[in-house]
């Protein structure tokens, strides 16, 4: 675009709901300016939702991360849409655990039509929870010979062709009847959008806009093997206008742009596809029409009835025959007077069932309900609940609060019930809404919310000893959990290794606790400890395939050098004389990121490996070696530290029947036959390769420009070397 003189605006938005050369041409032709209101309204619910929770959930995570070990979450979070959101989930476990059954009893009457045909009537009065009046009404009625037909009726009725498809809609579809998670899904429908196949998949209208070209979205169906049929009949025909939903000024509802097949999309994608194509469909189809017949019986004092239902018109049910009116058994023809003969009447005794635990959909139905979340963001708050170990999904997507969701939630309510009820959350919503329509000004709002928010958060701290009181019923204490893995330090007694996430080392005498590297395994190593701090070192391994190193727990968590930070292992410490830093067992610069090193790894041999100490580089070498050193001489072509490499007799790959060879991995003709690079298979995520790198296996020679330093000379612990793989 032209560069703007003076005052000119030169930011333009393109606005459009699918990704087709009509829709972006479209566009481009009628580029309008961005809303700045709307934009106002978002950056409010960022800076809300960021700050808001950042508090409260560094503040408890913290707090009871340091008193108790079986938590089995590594983030104890609370957000002004998630904690609703769990607590809608906690409500329904409360309603089930209060619940006591009740024992109601029925009469049920059945009546033959034919010789061979009989009805099954229910009862008008449906239950009574007294046995004795239902034995009451039992003996006056099962003495009754004939049923006598006091009304009959006939009447026509349709069910209602779908609302256009919205995304709550999508998502409650594909959690109910696609088996798929509402973070999935929403995954899934935006794969589909960004190549093309539907509109854009978040949107909160039921409305198709007026200039909507239905007929063309309809007719790209219509060579499609499935419903080619049905498409090409409602073409002719003409099609239903759709049913008037609600326009929220977004996007169009989610629509099917182009036409695809099964072997096309596969799995969960053509499903969710074939979904939201038999959905528009069905909203351009007619109503679905049927007979809904009915009889009354009179059994000596009581009513009974019987109802069936038979189709008229199919309509939409054609193209989603999940919906269709089930079939019933069709009923006698009979008039007001009639008489059939008793089979018989009995009392059943029932009971009382609990409400099941909220399934994915409900629980989206009552997001939507309350104003918790948008339609973009209620995934992620399911998500986040599943994810955080506050709820598990069980069969038929199900939701079930575990111990630390159900403990936090009773104790929001304890401490302030507006940090859990969705009431404070869906006005926050109202207000952000009318910043948007430019009604409401955005940084009072902003402050006002805050300040309310602040308030509520330095009470919580106050009274959280009342949620304390909570955790210490269904949790145990630090120094009651774990197992006895290595030696403190400072009083030299044994640390409990708590598994549970995050996965932590912990001394009950001083009463500290030594965070460690997570995705991982931990285990004591040789019992070797730190020269600085006197602690035991212990080892942290992804797998057999993946990267080792060990790290003494207290360097980890209070890093003894400038040049380090927290976090750090023995393969990044730069101390001058240990045998486990990376000032000797540094080779030279990864071979693919610019600020890693490689280093050996003592503990992997017979299958020796030399792994990045910042991403996720292995290098295989020297299998079958009996012992591999790092060497204080170094390289005169790339000044790598040069490996003193000894080898068993039998298995020696080098020639004339040698076992030992010093050399340099890079240049060293003999190694470079004997290093396999490749990358880890599971690693610790401060260790993952960037984007761009080399993937697989390669092998080759090394090259570096000359005048670049040692990183292994204590004067320059951590300078790159310039070396890399051809």
């Amino acid at each position: 675009m032209n560069k703007a003189h003076g005052s000119e605006k030169t930011i333009f938005r393109a606005r459009f709901s699918s990704i087709t050369d009509t829709d972006i041409c479209n566009a481009m032709s009628h580029l309008g300016e961005p809303d700045h209101n709307e934009a106002l309204s978002v950056d409010a619910r960022q800076e809300l939702d960021l700050r808001i929770g950042c508090a409260f959930t560094r503040f408890q995570t913290k707090y009871f991360q340091g008193k108790y070990g079986d938590l089995d979450s590594s983030l104890i979070s609370f957000g002004p849409c998630q904690t609703p959101t769990l607590g809608f989930c906690v409500e329904r476990h409360d309603k089930i655990q209060s619940f006591k059954p009740e024992t109601y009893w029925v009469l049920q009457a059945k009546v033959n039509t034919d010789k061979d045909k009989s009805l099954l009537l229910d009862w008008d009065r449906v239950r009574v929870f007294d046995r004795e009046i239902a034995q009451m009404f039992l003996n006056m009625t099962k003495l009754e010979k004939e049923a006598q037909v006091e009304a009959t009726s006939r009447k026509e009725k349709a069910k209602q062709r779908p609302l256009a498809l919205n995304t709550v809609e999508m998502l409650r579809v594909a959690s109910s009847s696609l088996g798929m998670g509402p973070q999935h899904a929403m995954q899934t429908a935006e794969r589909l959008y960004t190549q093309g196949y539907i509109s854009y998949p978040r949107t909160e209208t039921t409305h198709y806009p007026e200039n909507f070209d239905l007929k063309g979205s309809l007719r790209q169906q219509a060579n499609h093997p499935y419903w080619a049929d049905t498409v090409k009949r409602l073409l002719a025909d003409g099609i239903n206008r759709p049913r008037k939903g609600h326009d929220a000024g977004d996007h169009p509802p989610i629509t099917p742009m182009r036409s695809a097949t099964e072997a096309e999309l596969g799995g969960d994608a053509w499903r969710l596809y074939e979904y939201i194509t038999r959905h528009f469909i069905a909203t351009l189809s007619h109503d679905c029409r049927y007979l809904q017949s009915s009889i009354s019986f009179r059994i000596g004092p009581e009513l009974f009835s019987c109802s069936g239902k038979t189709i008229i018109s199919p309509g939409f049910t054609e193209i989603m025959p999940w919906q269709s009116v089930p079939l019933e058994e069709s009923l006698p023809t009979c008039q007001r007077g009639d008489t059939f003969p008793v089979g018989e009447v009995k009392m059943l005794e029932k009971q009382t069932n609990p409400p099941d635990y909220l399934t994915e959909a409900e629980l989206i139905t009552l997001m939507e309900k309350h104003g918790i979340g948008t339609d973009a963001s209620i995934p992620v708050h399911i998500n986040n609940i599943c994810q955080r170990n506050y709820v598990t999904v069980e069969t038929g997507r199900r939701l079930k609060p575990t111990n630390l969701g159900i403990v936090l939630v009773h104790g929001y309510y304890k401490i302030d019930a507006e940090l859990v009820l969705p009431t404070i959350r869906s006005a926050v919503e109202k207000q952000l809404n009318l910043i948007a329509q430019g009604k409401a000004d955005y940084r009072q709002v902003l402050g006002h919310t805050l300040d309310v928010f602040k308030r509520k958060f330095h009470y919580f701290v106050d009274s959280i000893a009342g949620m304390d009181e909570l955790m210490e019923v269904s949790f145990s204490p630090l120094a009651a959990t774990g197992k006895p893995l290595s030696r403190c330090g400072k009083c030299h007694r044994f640390m409990k290794y708590i598994q549970a996430k995050p996965s932590r080392l912990h001394c009950s005498h001083c009463d500290e606790t030594y965070t460690l590297p997570q995705n991982g395994t931990i285990k004591l190593y040789k019992e070797l400890r730190c020269p600085l701090d006197d602690f035991e070192l212990v080892l942290w391994s992804s797998g057999s395939r993946g990267k080792s190193y060990p790290l003494c727990p207290y360097c980890y968590n209070h890093p003894p050098f400038r040049d380090m930070k927290k976090g750090m292992g023995c393969n990044e410490c730069t101390h001058p004389s240990c045998q486990h830093s990376l000032s000797m067992l540094g080779i030279g610069q990864c071979v693919e990121c610019e600020s890693g090193v490689l280093v050996l790894d003592p503990t992997s041999g017979p299958k020796w490996k030399v792994a990045c100490n910042k991403c996720n580089v292995v290098a295989h070498c020297f299998e079958n070696a009996h012992r591999v050193r790092v060497a204080a001489d170094t390289c005169a072509i790339c000044e790598a530290a040069l490996l003193d490499v000894d080898f068993n007799k039998a298995k020696s790959p080098l020639p004339g029947d040698e076992t030992q060879h010093m050399g340099c991995v890079f240049c060293d003709p003999i190694f470079q036959e004997l290093v396999e690079l490749r990358h880890a298979a599971s690693c610790h995520p401060m260790h993952r390769g960037g984007p761009g790198r080399r993937q697989g296996r390669g092998r080759g020679r090394a090259r570096r420009p000359p005048g670049k330093p040692n990183p292994r000379r204590p004067k320059d612990k951590m300078s790159a070397l310039a070396a890399y793989f051809v």
